[in-house]
């Protein structure tokens, strides 16, 4: 027995003699009952290559064994984990385009690290429907799906009291949490002293490095997945009916140094520790009968910086040169020209992690910082960089714009753009359904799915689904850009190593393992929502 198991069954005996002193009983046992644990932004293709690898051993021989079954899903577009979430906790198509964008109805951006904006999103997708974790506890999410008990969930993410309150606030709890603690700080400082060892050994290496990667390992590997781990063992404990544990360190790491690098990698053998746990759990409580489905919301695709393509301009500094007016193309001269001014507002004051996006203008940028002429040269154009993807808006108008009403404003600027190195195809509204505008070419959907840039794709028709449900969100952009397939390979208009929210298979085909006794929906898993009525079976006792 490790001192895990020792405190968790410690927990278990307070809980029962809890439950004996008030005359309660035990959790029923008459239905059953899920636990979903999200890999956040795993691929199929690293899943099956870091089994082979040893680095998800857990997964592996449980797969082995025959006590779960893998089954293939593409998540739809875009490939984020707001959309996935929203889909699979309310069976919605949802209106989230990217993980950051910019709202006409609401005239303001929308960016989901921002208190409040979870919360908003989710009501708008949740009106007048039923979440799956009704009743359920959630850790890590974006949104509840209608779980009270959740902890760092970017809906609830600004109201402690309500955040985790059955491991925070109730006493019986105590044990478990002073455990967490010690077991935290003990793996904090074997983690310092080895860090510590490393820049003796390599003092250049390690300082060109930085320390930021030390405190998200410490903070997500470390304090967040023993938390996370912790507390959702005590809720199987219990026997509360759904639980969903998101693990986030390896979307992290692959954002910051690539989807397989060996950091990257690293953080899935922690994950497999967590779910190694879990299902120690599971086994040892088999009269609550809990079913353990692992998936994941996404993959990444390995990208490059747009700077690094474009001469160190952002992608707002090419589009707003492409469409100033009497703009004479996308020369170096012109663009450093927009750069300079471009530079008054990223030197300045960022909060924390707002300053890595610098997409909020004069809301998040007080007036003051950014010069008249700049102000002026933004209206009305709305640039707004999430990703592989980066959204125009023209906040001039209410409802989208049409590709015509565009070009008749902006004669050859979008197809102009789709000309650049650094772009891989841009995506627009018109009267005939959505078009794709590829290397200054302008393609319908479905043309550019059967014979553009996506003809060698076998799921070709998953990818002309996804995008046409992308151009139909009103929140979309009036011209959407992907740096995925740019002709120097994928691109990210922020600075990451790897991205996603693009069509490209390393994002789109993730996967669902679940038990060999369950039947998942028979058609093809191509978006979230299809598993919505599955787990709903469960909060309404037909399982």
């Amino acid at each position: 027995m490790t001192l895990d198991d020792f405190f968790l069954w410690l927990q278990r005996a307070v809980d029962r003699l809890i439950r004996w002193l008030r005359a309660g009983s035990a959790p029923p046992a008459d239905c059953r009952r899920f636990l979903v644990i999200q890999i956040d932004g795993l691929s199929r293709a690293v899943l099956e290559s870091a089994m082979a690898a040893g680095r998800l051993r857990t997964l592996r021989r449980l797969l082995r064994r025959g006590q779960l079954v893998l089954r293939p899903m593409s998540v739809g577009i875009p490939t984020s984990t707001p959309a996935f979430q929203a889909g699979v906790f309310y069976g919605v198509t949802p209106d989230i385009p990217g993980f950051h964008w910019y709202d006409k109805r609401a005239r303001a951006d929308i960016y989901f690290p921002r208190p409040g904006v979870a919360d908003f999103v989710e009501e708008r997708h949740a009106r007048n429907r039923q979440g799956i974790m009704e009743g359920g506890a959630c850790y890590g999410c974006i949104f509840t799906g209608g779980a009270v008990e959740n902890l760092w969930t970017f809906a609830r993410i600004t109201q402690p009291v309500r955040a985790g309150q059955s491991l925070l606030t109730i006493a019986a709890s105590a044990f478990l949490l002073l455990w967490v603690v010690a077991k935290c700080v003990v793996l904090t400082a074997v983690e310092i002293v080895h860090a510590v060892l490393r820049l003796i050994a390599n003092p250049v290496g390690e300082t060109r490095r930085g320390w930021r990667w030390l405190l998200f390992k410490i903070g997500l590997s470390i304090w967040l997945r023993q938390l996370f781990t912790l507390s959702a063992t005590a809720d199987l404990y219990r026997g509360v009916p759904a639980v969903y544990v998101n693990f986030l360190e390896y979307d992290v790491f692959a954002h910051a140094y690539g989807p397989r690098h060996p950091r990257a990698l690293r953080a899935l053998r922690h994950v497999d520790r967590s779910i190694a746990q879990l299902w120690r759990t599971l086994r040892r409580l088999p009269e609550l009968r809990y079913d353990l489905y692992v998936l994941s919301d996404h993959g990444q695709a390995p990208t490059r910086p747009f700077v690094e393509i474009s001469g160190g301009v952002s992608i707002e500094g090419v589009v707003l040169a492409a469409f100033s007016p009497g703009s004479r193309g996308l020369g170096p001269r012109r663009l450093r020209g927009q750069a300079r001014w471009l530079e008054t507002y990223r030197r300045t004051r960022g909060r924390g992690l707002y300053q890595r996006y610098v997409n909020y203008l004069e809301q998040d940028f007080p007036e003051h910082v950014l010069a008249p002429e700049a102000l002026r040269r933004l209206e009305p154009i709305r640039v707004v960089a999430a990703g592989p993807n980066a959204f125009i808006y023209f906040t001039d108008a209410d409802e989208p714009l049409s590709f015509e009403a565009i070009e008749a404003r902006f004669p050859g600027a979008a197809l102009e753009l789709s000309r650049h190195p650094g772009v891989g195809f841009v995506l627009a509204r018109s009267a005939n359904g959505p078009v794709c505008l590829y290397r200054g070419r302008v393609w319908r959907l479905n043309e550019a799915c059967a014979t553009g840039p996506f003809t060698d794709r076998e799921d070709r028709n998953v990818v002309l689904e996804g995008l046409t449900d992308l151009m139909e969100m009103p929140s979309a952009g009036d011209l959407v850009i992907y740096g995925t397939g740019a002709p120097v390979g994928h691109v990210s208009y922020l600075h990451e190593m790897g991205a996603h929210a693009g069509p490209s298979p390393e994002e789109l085909q993730a996967f669902v393992l679940h038990p060999p006794t369950v039947a998942l929906p028979s058609l093809p898993l191509t978006r979230p929502s299809q598993l919505y009525a599955h787990f709903m079976a469960y909060c309404e006792g037909r399982r």
